[in-house]
């Protein structure tokens, strides 16, 4: 009786985890769409359209930026909560600096989005699209 028990609580561990992955797995990616180059984490991104991808748990995530199956670079990231979802995809660029750096990635109807290695202040930035 005690081993049916066990058997029937590691089966439904596993369930949950199987589809926590899937669920999580789904989820991290996005679009990446530049009207103009930018800097992503220091290197130069040209215009174009990109496929983000990320991995780990919680808020602090790693981005790579792709462009099919080429990985174009990779950066830190923290996942933020927002409290409405966006209607279309849309990037903040901080255009302040001397070269043009994305900042902030916003996925539409989502209710989160990507702040760029540590760019806290990614509001102030300005769409690309």
């Amino acid at each position: 009786m005690k081993w049916n028990h066990v058997a029937k609580s590691v089966v439904l561990a596993l369930a949950v985890m199987v589809a926590t992955s899937a669920f999580a797995g789904s989820s991290n990616k996005g679009s990446l769409h530049l009207s103009d180059a930018a800097q992503i984490n220091g290197q130069a991104v040209p215009a174009g359209d990109y496929q983000l991808r990320w991995e780990g748990t919680g808020e602090n995530v790693e981005v790579s930026v792709m462009q099919g199956k080429k990985v174009v670079t990779k950066t830190s990231a923290k996942v933020i909560e927002v409290k409405d979802t966006f209607n279309r995809d849309a990037t903040v660029v901080d255009r302040g600096a001397a070269t043009p750096t994305v900042t902030e990635v916003r996925f539409a109807g989502k209710k989160y989005a990507l702040i760029l290695s540590g760019a806290e202040k990614a509001a102030m930035g300005e769409s690309t699209r």
